[in-house]
């Protein structure tokens, strides 16, 4: 207690003392016990009073014995039984927990790691992927602020997250790698990764990335066998040494028909090769048709349709076929898309087919095309033509919404044969290129992509197209550029399906150590997310008879289904909305995958550098005592003896209330009692 508390309660109590014997010894006449009685209750009231006003208080000290964190993480991953080390990991763990001196010295606290982490109550060494950084990072964030080490048992082989090794220099704990199983390095061949688009074309060639590695001193040779849907499609041999220890493959493969298809790549083991898991890997593709076929109306022979035919059919998902407008209307059902080169009134019997069908249109018109007919046969737009042939050169519109277009370049395009004249386009539209004139802009559209609702159109007002075609080789060598452009067009008029409330978001084909989801999109009839719908999906796997059904759960603005934990095969599923007539079918094939059987040894390398990085040291299971030891007499996890202060009253208010109230009632009465004022 401060000395100045202590003079105030001394003041207090003599303040109270002076102010009694004024009242009862100097003014009072009152004798005897009964005013010492009154004397001494006025003197509490008054003193306790004093002692409410002064607030004394002392400081209390506790003392406790704060121990350090040891933190022992245990590598949960199927890796850790294919290396034989689940027995490695029980003695060590039995031994950390049967030594007094760590339970004396330290707060234990166990974890297992593997894709998740979580409090260890038993190891089944069954996760699909190791995390080391996650395990970590989450350790650093609960025991970061707190004195803390950390026994880490795992073989150091981490398959999901962030290199461990770099993390560890800006970790705050020691970490002390017990290194679990076989640390002798084998002859290995390998393949690390494999690079394959999603989808693929029906009769395209299709891109495969191989990259393959050798561990070994040896000059080896072996073969890369690739396989699709069981069929063998590409073979090689390939030749590796200690130096020259990995490759890359670059191979195209046919897309021979529609479907998901398996793709197995192999690479030939060697003789005493201990790992040959990690010889096969399993990918999927899928080959999708979306072969469009476009009619070329034409009764012209111009150099025109032979350089559109050229350019749409550079991608070999589209197939043109020149037609006159004399063609049998029944030979027309097979089209989606039709091209009209400068149409004349003998094309009234396609157009009639054309609006009967609602088909989309490319329309390119020029000197020969009869305005009068074009006009009254269709009302997407109107041309006052006067009959007077113009040249004119393209103006881009940079602000070009419909497809991208900020590679195109037309500045050394030749000039277009048009006939001069004011159009009118009746549909929201945009204009690609405007006409230019002498190198003035003139106001009038050169070419047009339109729409309405379903229906799209797209308008070429000039002749001599082919120019732009040879220019584009001029330019570049290659006919590339205008391919392209053609191309957009093209697919914008070829896609006009309408949006659909109920849409998927899935993968072809999932590995076994990826999350396998599926989520969706629901829409109200007024295309805004309805988060209050109820959607089911429904679950087969090929080859067997029965489907099951999971609810797909609300994920903020999505509904997300689980299917992580279905075993390996190919499935069919259907994703419905309960009480709606809505439903979207797929299909997906769940891939046979363990990464963590990739591995045969131990990386003690990685996990030494991780130690030397927090500074502490790297163990081996027969040097379980000798960590042990260490932590024992390490300086830096010595438990510490911390002191708190806790501030406290000398005396509760309550009481002090209490007597006040108590000694006054009782002067009181006591004097009202013996008649005294």
């Amino acid at each position: 207690m401060q000395t100045t508390t202590v003079l105030l309660i001394i003041l207090a109590a003599v303040t109270a003392l002076l102010i009694v014997l004024f009242h009862y010894f100097y003014r009072s006449k009152t004798r005897g016990r009964q005013r010492l009685l009154l004397s001494f209750l006025r003197f509490l009231a008054l003193f306790s009073t004093f002692l409410l006003l002064v607030n004394p208080k002392f400081t209390k000290k506790d003392f406790s014995l704060e121990k350090t964190n040891l933190l022992v993480l245990s590598d949960n991953s199927s890796s850790i039984k294919n290396i034989g080390a689940e027995g490695q990991v029980n003695s060590i763990l039995q031994k950390i927990f049967t030594t007094n001196q760590l339970l004396d010295k330290f707060n234990i606290e166990q974890y297992h790691f593997g894709i998740n982490i979580g409090v260890l109550d038993s190891l089944n060494f069954t996760e699909k992927a190791t995390n080391i950084t996650k395990a970590l990072k989450l350790m650093n964030t609960i025991y970061g602020n707190a004195e803390s080490a950390v026994i880490l048992l795992t073989d150091g082989n981490s398959t999901l997250g962030e290199d461990y090794e770099y993390y560890g220099k800006n970790q705050k704990l020691p970490i002390y790698p017990i290194v679990l199983g076989d640390t002798t390095t084998y002859d290995d061949l390998r393949i690390t990764q494999t690079n394959i688009n999603k989808y693929a074309f029906l009769k395209n060639r299709f891109p495969v990335e191989i990259f393959i590695s050798y561990d070994g001193d040896e000059n080896v040779s072996t073969r890369l066998n690739i396989t699709l849907d069981g069929e063998n499609v590409h073979s090689q041999k390939m030749e590796l040494t200690k130096d020259i220890n990995s490759k890359v493959i670059n191979i195209f493969l046919n897309a021979p028909s529609v479907g998901l298809k398996t793709l197995q790549i192999n690479i030939e083991p060697l003789v005493n090769e201990k790992n040959k898991s990690n010889n096969l890997k399993n990918v999927a593709i899928e080959v999708i048709d979306e072969k469009t076929n476009v009619a070329l109306v034409s009764e012209l022979l111009h150099p025109d349709v032979g350089a559109l035919k050229k350019s749409i059919e550079s991608n070999e998902q589209r197939l043109v076929s020149i037609v006159k407008p004399t063609v049998d209307l029944k030979e027309l059902v097979d089209f989606d898309l039709f091209i009209l080169y400068q149409p004349t009134a003998s094309f009234k019997r396609i157009y009639d087919y054309i609006v009967k069908g609602s088909m989309n249109t490319f329309i390119i018109s020029g000197p020969k095309t009869d305005w009068n007919f074009l006009n009254t046969v269709q009302t997407s737009f109107t041309k006052n033509s006067f009959d007077q042939s113009e040249e004119v050169t393209p103006l881009i519109n940079r602000g070009f919404s419909k497809f991208d277009i900020s590679n195109l370049e037309t500045d050394n395009y030749p000039p277009l044969e048009t006939n001069l004249g004011e159009v009118i386009v009746n549909k929201s539209h945009e204009v690609l290129f405007g006409q230019r004139i002498k190198g003035a802009d003139i106001g009038e559209p050169l070419l047009v992509l339109a729409e309405s609702g379903l229906e799209r159109e797209a308008i070429l007002f000039g002749e001599n197209i082919w120019k732009w075609r040879v220019q584009n080789f001029r330019d570049h060598q290659n006919f590339n550029d205008f391919d392209e452009m053609v191309g957009k067009i093209v697919l914008f008029l070829s896609s006009n399906e309408s949006r659909s409330r109920l849409v998927l978001n899935y993968e072809s084909f999932y590995e076994g150590n990826r999350e396998a989801k599926i989520a969706a999109n629901y829409f109200d009839e007024s295309f805004s997310f309805d988060s209050d719908a109820e959607i089911i999906l429904e679950l087969k796997k090929k080859g067997e008879s029965n489907a099951q059904e999971f609810p797909m759960l609300l994920k903020g603005s999505f509904y997300e289904a689980d299917l992580s934990n279905m075993p390996s095969g190919e499935y069919t599923f259907i994703v419905k909305v309960v009480n709606e007539n809505i439903s979207r079918s797929g299909r997906f094939n769940m891939l046979d995958f363990d990464v963590e059987q990739q591995f045969t040894s131990s990386n003690y390398k990685k996990l030494n550098r991780l130690a030397e990085s927090t500074n502490a040291n790297l163990y081996y299971p027969s040097q379980t005592n000798d960590l042990i030891s260490d932590l024992m007499v390490e300086d830096k996890l010595k438990p510490v003896r911390k002191s708190h202060q806790n501030v406290v009253s000398l005396v509760d208010f309550r009481f002090l209330l209490a007597i006040i109230i108590a000694t006054l009632s009782a002067e009181w009465f006591i004097r009202k009692y013996n008649g005294l004022i």
